[in-house]
């Protein structure tokens, strides 16, 4: 008799891609795990590493708001374990509607928030929503997953290319070429993988497209749709405060969606708690789709989180002390690297300006080929993991990489940089 391991080890059905449908068949992994992977191997040799590749927190170095676990933990003591309406529970939709009145002056009906496990199922339901096959997204790279998001939708994309000197966020003039013949602009602000965020005069611009772009179309016509993503907001540096395209030109209100959630503010991105807030004709075609999926946050997370939100003194309190952890990190990197750079060895980076993330250039690439020789280079040679920019879209030869400190002790900083000044002074010999 044939067992079933034995079956499973057949040679698969002889037709193209195994059988496979072709959007799976094609569909890229995530190079950021494949990267996570050869670091734990590294790690179980022995050898120190600074791991600052996941977008990730260490509970060891970020433990989520004491008032959040407590208010979990009474939520499943009272038995609060049911499925949740499919749009969230009402104290929590009420909650979000609240917070973002008053601490982004955004007054939305509460039909038009959702909510969902994280921020994932929210961008994967605003693709699914806007887009028919074939249609195009246009996003900026270096960006976090928005490739992968338009392959998973059938939709064709058109990366945009940016520069260091803008923080590796798009310009209105940038994107505008591409305007009419697209469907939805995909933004991420503070910005996954850069660490940067808008300026007031660059997001301004670019929704003053968006609504010109529509007003052009008339009425009738399918819109252009404006996703964004401002999961990093409350985390956002002092000195690049956060903005939204709404505040700015109110006018663009009917076609945005906004994509946010608890995940890095709070440290809590297992909890899997994240929002939508838009136009309700949308969100609503959004909620049906992630209904069907069953993609909704658990019910404790979600009563838990709207306790915190429904207090903004306490959310803001919390979400400081976070910023905090994180800057301190952050600002090792800079000072490090700083140093390195004044050495006169092959390196520069942006200040550091939200999020998780610093931005770092090692310019090795005339001695060693491309971004991924460099990675293997300092994570080998000096324990130093870091993510090049190509895992987010860009090219393979720009010797661009993001820093990611949520795993990471301060203490850690100093000797792995010592580690990678002795390698780059090698490599550029």
């Amino acid at each position: 008799m044939t067992t079933i391991t034995s079956a499973l080890s057949l040679e698969p059905p002889r037709v193209a891609n195994s059988g496979l449908g072709t959007m799976a068949s094609t569909l890229v992994g995530s190079e950021i795990l494949r990267i996570a992977g050869e670091v734990r191997a590294l790690r179980e040799t022995g050898k120190p590493v600074l791991d600052l590749t996941v977008g990730d927190f260490s509970p060891k170095q970020f433990r989520i708001p004491a008032r959040l676990e407590e208010a979990i933990s009474r939520a499943l003591a009272a038995g609060q374990t049911n499925y949740p309406p499919s749009d969230g529970v009402p104290e929590l939709r009420r909650a979000v509607q609240s917070f973002y009145q008053t601490e982004l002056g955004l007054d939305y009906p509460l039909e038009g928030v959702l909510i969902a496990g994280g921020a994932r199922p929210l961008i994967w339901a605003t693709y699914q929503a806007v887009l028919d096959p074939g249609d195009v997204v246009v996003y900026p790279v270096p960006s976090w997953n928005n490739n992968h998001y338009t392959h998973l939708s059938l939709a064709k994309g058109i990366a945009v290319e940016t520069r260091a000197e803008n923080g590796f966020l798009p310009t209105a003039e940038e994107l505008a070429p591409h305007l009419a013949e697209a469907r939805l602009i995909a933004l991420n602000s503070p910005l996954n993988p850069a660490g940067s965020g808008f300026r007031r005069e660059q997001l301004a611009a670019i929704a003053q497209l968006v609504v010109d772009e529509n007003r052009r179309r008339g009425a009738g016509s399918r819109p252009l749709f404006l996703l964004y993503d401002q999961i990093y907001w409350l985390i956002a540096a002092e000195s690049a405060p956060h903005q939204t395209p709404v505040d700015l030109v109110p006018e663009v209100a009917p076609y945005t969606v906004f994509v946010d959630g608890i995940s890095k503010a709070f440290a809590a991105t297992g909890l899997r708690v994240g929002w939508s807030v838009g136009p309700p004709y949308l969100i609503q075609r959004m909620r049906d789709l992630l209904g069907h999926v069953g993609a909704w946050a658990p019910k404790p997370e979600q009563l838990a989180t709207a306790e915190l939100l429904a207090d903004p003194a306490l959310a803001a309190s919390a979400a400081g002390s976070i910023r905090e952890a994180i800057n301190l990190r952050l600002a090792a990197l800079d000072t490090g690297l700083s140093a390195l750079a004044r050495r006169g060895l092959p390196v520069r980076h942006l200040p550091p300006a939200g999020a998780l993330y610093l931005s770092a250039q090692f310019d090795l690439i005339r001695e060693l080929g491309d971004n991924r020789a460099i990675r293997k280079l300092l994570l080998e040679e000096a324990g130093f993991a870091i993510v090049p920019f190509h895992a987010f879209g860009s090219s393979f030869n720009n010797g661009w990489f993001r820093l990611s400190v949520g795993a990471i002790s301060v203490e850690e900083v100093a000797p792995a940089l010592t580690r990678v000044g002795e390698v780059l002074a090698r490599a550029a010999g």
